[in-house]
Order: structure tokens, then sequence, then C-alpha cells
């Protein structure tokens, strides 16, 4: 812990005000700077963009969606990394093309035990998981039915679920605390416009956030503008010396999880 950058921080933050300065001290005491989680989306396809995520100098975590044709590689090169991996599990958005899901979607029109069936095949097929974020999913993740079969998968295979907040009225973080199964909201899509000026706007909102905030979970993808995204997160992960940038897990060890996200994008 830098502690001469936090007291910086104190005295730098007073012309915004007190409630700056009162966090930048919280921070002090516990001994940690504000923690910043990367999420890339959409590995497992051979997609552009991936082994310049997976050769960032900091730790991130990478969402592989199941029996794509580099989903055993992307997962074990991750793996080989340190960077935590997690299930991309494609879910039933409220608008769009089923065929955009890919295979083994979880859609709200199947059975108790085919969507058991296809939660726990996913996870089987993605080396190294340890836990699961939804692909799409606007539609399956307001469905209590769908989500209680989700969750409780995880539960009993012991991962987490990240939301990644494609839907503001989901219900998933209300579902696992009934379950018990730890969940983290996403916060910031940092891609959802796909060039390297809004990644970059999108990145400094992520520090905003963080200094008022002990933790932000930001989420990108591969494929199209993938390179470029890769590209803008490495800049700012290489100059900002007031943020730690950590694997999902580190979170849930701490289990100090935010919800509210600032935005959501919907499909």
């Amino acid at each position: 812990m830098n502690k001469q950058l936090i007291i910086l921080t104190i005295c730098a933050s007073a012309i915004f005000g007190l409630p700056q300065i009162l966090f930048a001290e919280q921070l002090l005491e516990q001994g940690g700077l504000p923690k910043a989680v990367i999420v890339i989306d959409d590995l497992g396809n051979n997609m552009t963009g991936t082994e310049e995520m997976l050769n960032l100098p900091y730790p991130i975590t990478v969402a592989i969606m199941p029996f794509l044709p580099s989903t055993k590689s992307d997962a074990e090169a991750a793996h080989r990394k340190g960077h935590d991996v997690i299930v991309h599990l494609p879910m039933e958005p409220l608008k769009g093309n089923r065929s955009w899901l890919g295979p083994g979607a979880i859609t709200c029109d199947l059975s108790d035990e085919e969507i058991r069936k296809r939660v726990n095949a996913a996870i089987d097929d993605v080396p190294h998981a340890i836990g699961i974020n939804n692909h799409m999913g606007s539609k399956a993740t307001v469905d209590e039915r769908v989500m209680n079969i989700v969750l409780t998968v995880c539960h009993e295979r012991g991962l987490f679920f990240l939301d990644s907040h494609t839907n503001y009225r989901s219900i998933v973080s209300k579902v696992a605390r009934q379950i018990g199964v730890p969940c983290i909201e996403n916060h910031i899509f940092l891609d959802d416009i796909k060039n390297k000026k809004h990644v970059m706007k999108q990145l400094r909102l992520l520090q905003q956030h963080l200094t008022e905030h002990e933790k932000c979970v930001a989420i990108g993808h591969v494929g199209a503008g993938g390179k470029g995204t890769a590209e803008v997160i490495k800049q700012v992960q290489a100059q900002a010396r007031d943020i730690e940038f950590v694997v999902i897990s580190k979170l849930i060890e701490g289990q100090g999880i935010q919800e509210n996200p600032l935005q959501f994008h919907p499909n």
C-alpha cells in the first residue's frame, strides 16, 4: 500500500469536497487501494483481440463461451497467465435472434431438467471456471424460475454469478441472496460503442467511480474492436497508479460486493 499516494489523494481531493477526503482516509485505514475488475466477454470462438487481451500485463477475468472451437484452448491459456476464468453462459434476450446465442443456450421455454442439464454441461466444458456470467440474457435474468435453477446449480458446484446487467430489472442478485450464491453486478460496459475514444471515456468513468467507491467491475469484449479495446485498457492500466487491478475472485474473497450499476446494456 502506497501511503504517500493516499495522503496526496486526501490533500488533492480537498478541492472536491469532504466525501472524497473521508473515502481516502478510509482506504488508508484499511491498507488498500480501490479495486478494478476488468472482465472480457466472448472468448471461445477464436475472436479478434483474444491474444491481446490475454497478454495484458495486469490480471483480468475472461468470460468464455462453452461448446465453441477455442473454448478449451482459451481457458487453458488464460489460466496459465494467471487470469480468472468464468463461463459466459448464453441466455435468452428480450430481443434478437436466438441463433446469435450459440450452442447450449438457456431459454425460458426449457424445462427445469433441461436448464439444469445445460448449465452443468456448460460448466464442464470450460476448464478452470470459477463462476458464470450471462451472455445477453435480458429476458432470462428477470425470470425467477430460470434464475432459481441456474443459481442453484452454481450453489451446488461452488461457483459465483456475475450479473452482466443487460436488464436493469434483473432479479439475479435477489435470487442469489435467497439461495446463498455469491453475486456481483457489472457496473460499466467499456465498448458498447466500439471505438477507442469511447473505451477511454468509459475507463475514465471507472476511475471516477473509484474515487468514492472501493470496487468497480467493467466489461469489455473480444471480437469487433477487441484489439483497440485491449490497447486502451493497457494504456490506462499502466497510468492508473491509484487503482489496483484484480481478478474477480478477489472481490468474492472480500465479499464487499457493490450493486447498483452505473449503466446497463439492453440485450
